[in-house]
């Protein structure tokens, strides 16, 4: 078994959700997050002017600053962008279909497009029945 940890766009949410769902893999855990990557936050004021007019606006990208900025006197504020961390636990042999999947809906080929993580597993145990492993996570 392999954890996938994928850390994508506010706005394509739903898309990736159809598509491991088109897959047969619907079970997965969903987090709102903030972070940044090379660009320290930078990115934000052009990810967010990239949304069409017709995009909700309660989901544009509003930066915050970190606490450790509001607190300290910096010479640019360091801004974090909120995105979506999604977790989703399948067998080994499925792992390279569901990444090529989350890649295919969530590259643009800009800054802000995401990371993907794969880790073991070592084992998993379905607390209402008491399933363990394979039959845990299905």
């Amino acid at each position: 078994m392999k954890e996938i940890t994928a850390i994508i766009r506010r706005d394509k949410l739903p898309e990736t959700k159809k598509a491991l769902e088109d897959l047969g893999y619907p079970s997965l855990t969903i987090q709102s997050v903030e972070g940044r990557g090379k660009q320290k936050g930078a990115m934000c004021a052009e990810m967010d002017s990239e949304l069409p007019e017709s995009f909700c606006t309660a989901v544009r990208l509003t930066p915050t600053p970190s606490s450790y900025a509001l607190e300290h006197t910096l010479p640019k504020i360091a801004l974090f962008v909120p995105k979506r961390l999604l977790t989703i636990v399948v067998p080994d042999d499925v792992v390279t279909k569901i990444v090529k999947s989350v890649v295919r809906v969530n590259q643009t080929g800009r800054a802000g497009d995401g990371k993907i993580f794969v880790s073991p597993i070592d084992g998993a145990l379905r607390v209402r029945t008491g399933e363990t492993d394979g039959e845990a996570i299905s």
